[in-house]
């Protein structure tokens, strides 16, 4: 017997296991949380499902989103990735992936952990959402304009409200699957 999932998921099996084990899911991890924000931020434009389809060679190609690592890379790496086939070769979303990595370094020095920063735009709690249909789930919140404009503050670029939103989605800031939905009650 199939499950029922978000409609968004389709049928797709990638998305579909996207969608099974980690959209919407409490993340507090700082390494994924920061995968998350660059993945978020290069998906601008595009289709997630372009992003999922090169999630492992982002990985490979930004060391495994080592924010230490990439808020050294030089000039020559930025070179290197804007050949990478298997990344968004867009100039502008690379360097946001290098300034948010020294951004996100200066946010864990200040609050310890990004992950204890982020979550105060929800008080640390997922905000639980009841929608029966994917046309009833807004594109932003006041709680993504807020960190929009704290993240903007602190020199992070590509995280618009909108994209805000997708990321609190992604690390299960909000729950955003519908209630006819498997997932809707287990995260």
């Amino acid at each position: 017997m199939s499950k029922t999932r978000c409609k968004w998921a389709g049928d797709d099996p990638l998305y579909c296991e996207y969608h099974d084990s980690e959209w919407g899911a409490p993340l507090h991890d700082d390494r994924m949380l920061f995968e998350f924000l660059i993945l978020e931020g290069a998906q601008a434009g595009l289709s997630w499902i372009t992003i999922l389809r090169k999630r492992e060679n982002y990985r490979k190609a930004f060391d495994h989103f080592d924010a230490n690592v990439i808020a050294n890379y030089t000039p020559e790496k930025v070179d290197e990735l804007l050949q990478n086939e298997g990344i968004i070769r867009n100039k502008l979303k690379i360097n946001s992936a290098i300034k948010n990595a020294k951004a996100f370094l200066e946010v864990q020095k200040e609050f310890g952990s990004f992950d204890q920063y982020i979550w105060s735009f929800t008080d640390g709690k997922t905000i639980q959402n009841h929608w029966t249909s994917m046309s009833e789930v807004p594109a932003s919140t006041p709680e993504s304009e807020a960190m929009s404009k704290d993240l903007k503050k602190r020199g992070f670029k590509f995280v618009g409200p909108t994209i805000c939103y997708a990321f609190m989605q992604a690390t299960g800031m909000v729950n955003d699957h519908t209630t006819d939905c498997f997932r809707y009650k287990s995260v």
